[in-house]
């Protein structure tokens, strides 16, 4: 993959972004698509979908595997977001529903991104012969977990899209190699919304965070085997666990640096 196919797909998802952002803002009234933020304010969903469709059309350069984790990310996300009734919250509180018989929305999107993230896997690794069927297993994992922690994130205006771009940022310092086109697609998508979310008018909700988080995820296997995999799997892990317990939000406020980062471009008041 050439730099400028890798900078075209960034462009391409910015744009995409961009465009479908101010369509559906448009076209689409249903009130499904609009929650109360942290501040008490209507926001809309939108960009969620918006998102999907910039990333989608900027990994479609690389092939198929960015497509799909996007895709399936965003598509199990927006179930979340249009049907789920929110009464458990976080992977214990929707394991703890199953154990009790009851299937929430929550836990059939993990499910779905689990198996999207192995079928995102496995496209990754086709041709590969450095990569064994369990390295794609992890591969999957890492997919999933990626998507799951920038929904964790998305909880302030901006935060889940920097979190985005700055995931992405070390693999397009080579911007010929494997995976840099996807990762082009995560930023410029998330620049594309940008600008609204940070406005605290517009929100990626699990739809769009999902997304955002599957695509980089994508991006890292085409770059990585298995030591790779299994020390982000790890990671990623140990950032989920923390989260049923630590509030990051809390962490971010109390932490010189990650607190301006965090506050970076909302508007003052």
């Amino acid at each position: 993959m050439s730099r400028a196919a890798t900078l075209a797909a960034g462009v391409l998802a910015a744009a995409g972004a961009r465009v479908a952002q101010r369509v559906l803002t448009a076209r689409v009234t249903s009130p499904r698509w609009v929650r109360t933020n942290h501040a008490g304010a209507p926001v809309t969903l939108l960009e969620g979908p918006a998102y999907v469709a910039g990333a989608a059309l900027g990994a479609a350069a690389s092939g198929p595997a960015g497509v799909v984790a996007a895709l399936g990310a965003g598509a199990f996300g927006a179930l979340d977001d249009l049907s789920g009734d929110g009464a458990s919250k976080g992977l214990r509180g929707h394991l703890g529903a199953a154990a009790h018989g009851r299937v929430t929305t929550g836990l059939v999107k993990i499910v779905g991104i689990g198996a999207t993230g192995l079928v995102a896997a496995a496209l990754a690794d086709r041709g590969r012969d450095d990569v064994s069927a369990l390295d794609t297993l992890v591969g999957g994992a890492v997919v999933a977990g990626a998507a799951n922690l920038a929904n964790l994130l998305d909880l302030r205006p901006g935060r889940a899209l920097k979190a985005t771009v700055i995931a992405a940022a070390p693999l397009l310092v080579a911007p010929g190699r494997p995976g840099a086109a996807q990762a082009a697609a995560a930023t410029g998508a998330a620049l594309g919304v940008l600008a609204p979310d940070l406005a605290g008018t517009a929100m990626l909700g699990d739809t769009g965070a999902n997304a955002a988080g599957a695509l980089v995820g994508s991006a890292l296997l085409a770059r990585t085997g298995r030591r790779g995999r299994v020390v982000t799997l790890a990671v990623l892990t140990a950032l989920t666990l923390a989260s049923e317990k630590v509030s990051f939000t809390r962490v971010i406020e109390s932490t010189p640096g990650l607190r301006e980062l965090d506050a970076w471009g909302r508007p003052t008041r």
